[in-house]
């Protein structure tokens, strides 16, 4: 006796959706959303909800390597055998499962045996079966969200589409598809359903998905704040960074600035604010960074504070509210704390921008060289000093480090390259960045006493 693979209920779907074909598709793309056929579509979504999680979007790696790694030639050959064998939600049976993985083994696919044993049959099947699932429930919901964008939608319906989608991202089946309904569907529905999976243990490895979709339905929110004048607020970053007019939305580049006195002093007055920005413990910046994603945090900081001008006391906390209500993970950080690792990045990204800049300034001949050139020689020798005490500080290291070698024909970028790369109180990463760009430069009767570049010793 043949076993089915899927539910009665699945088994019976009208047409067109009981084809499991490329007809399908085409035949929903042709269909009027109208009232009647949106309740079709829920009822295959009830149907093909399973009650557990499915394994198409959470294999193990055995399964994985099984369903998998075969040969690439044959793959979709060999995949188009099933909906051959079963092109009916009703065909959907053990039994011509079986044939489908005969056809594999004769076809040489590597990880089906020949014979095909019961244990590859019985996992085939259950991941065509999800699969099915799958593909019937994608379908649905893009039908769905043609009305949700339209607006033909009522409250009845976009409250059992919401239910219906989070359920379908709960058990990892159509997840992509189910989180663009919950975000087609705005807010407050769609919103509060998408918070409410961030903070679902069962969603696992889709909640960086699901809440980057929130944080572009949320964006606007941000955005509003963003235009408020600060009336009343606590400035957190000192008042060298408070007037630079550089954003987040380029890293705080200042691009095409012209190296005049004024955007130069501009510059040494950024750097040495930034040098008296707190520097956070290690400890407290490792708990803001595991397990949440820093770049997501970033994002809403960003949003809520474009310019430094903008970073209050207020705001921060705002910010550090908003990364709990979207599920992060902060390991315990108050927002006091939080505060101070975004004050410390901040400051860290622009200082990582002025050096940026800085280096790319001519040093000695070009138009803007010509200019000025007293100033920027000038500039050379206070730029050199705060480079290296950058450096030196663990802020934008990697920047400071690379300005000091596009500058080291000056005496004072040369020496602090020196002292970076071989000071055994620097941790090693700054002191093998400073050696590698130091190394190019410098000869070996160069190199301070007591010191040698490790591609001489031995020699």
């Amino acid at each position: 006796m043949d076993i089915y693979l899927l539910p009665a209920a699945m088994r019976e779907l009208p047409p067109p959706w009981h084809d499991l074909t490329y007809r399908r598709s085409q035949a929903l793309e042709e269909l009027a959303s109208t009232e009647e056929r949106r309740e079709q579509a829920r009822h295959v979504l009830r149907v093909c909800l399973p009650e557990r999680r499915q394994s198409v979007h959470d294999w193990d790696e055995e399964l994985r390597d099984f369903y998998d790694d075969r040969d690439d030639h044959t793959l979709d050959e060999a995949d188009a055998w099933l909906t051959r064998i079963m092109p009916t939600t009703s065909q959907v049976t053990r039994q011509r499962v079986a044939q489908v993985v005969g056809v594999w083994a004769d076809m040489g696919i590597p990880t089906v045996s020949a014979p095909p044993t019961e244990q590859q049959i019985d996992r085939v099947a259950a991941e065509w079966a999800a699969s099915v699932r799958q593909t019937l429930a994608h379908d649905a919901f893009a039908f769905i969200e043609r009305a949700t964008v339209s607006g033909s939608l009522s409250d009845l319906e976009a409250d059992e589409t919401a239910l219906l989608a989070s359920g379908f991202v709960r058990v990892g089946l159509a997840v992509e598809v189910a989180v663009r309904v919950l975000v087609s569907l705005g807010r407050p529905r769609g919103e509060e359903a998408l918070l409410d999976l961030v903070h679902d243990g069962e969603v696992q490895d889709f909640r960086p998905y699901v809440r980057s979709r929130l944080l572009g339905l949320r964006r606007p929110v941000y955005e509003g704040r963003a235009r408020e004048v600060p009336r009343d607020e606590e400035p957190l970053l000192p008042e060298g960074l408070q007037g630079l007019p550089y954003s987040w939305q380029n890293d705080f580049g200042w691009g095409a600035t012209a190296p005049d006195s004024h955007s130069l002093a501009q510059a040494r007055s950024a750097l040495e604010a930034c040098l008296t920005v707190e520097r956070v413990p290690d400890d407290a910046q490792m708990c803001s960074d595991a397990p949440a994603d820093c770049s997501a945090i970033a994002e809403v900081v960003r949003a809520l504070m474009p310019y430094p001008r903008l970073v209050t006391r207020e705001r921060m906390n705002e910010a550090w509210r908003e990364c709990q209500l979207l599920g992060f993970e902060l390991q315990g950080i108050d927002a006091a704390c939080f505060a101070k690792v975004w004050c410390k990045r901040i400051a860290d990204r622009v200082t990582a921008a002025v050096f940026r800049w800085l280096a790319d300034l001519p040093q000695g001949g070009g138009a803007a060289g010509d200019k000025e050139p007293a100033v920027l020689s000038a500039t050379a020798l206070w730029a050199a000093e705060l480079a290296e005490r950058c450096a030196r500080c663990g802020s934008a290291v990697q920047e400071a480090i690379w300005f000091l070698h596009r500058t080291d024909d000056v005496p004072g970028s040369r020496e602090a390259l020196a002292r970076l790369a071989f000071d055994p109180s620097l941790p090693v990463t700054t002191r093998n960045t400073a050696q590698e760009w130091a190394r190019r430069r410098l000869q070996p009767d160069q190199y301070p006493e007591g010191h040698q570049d490790e591609g001489d010793r031995g020699r």
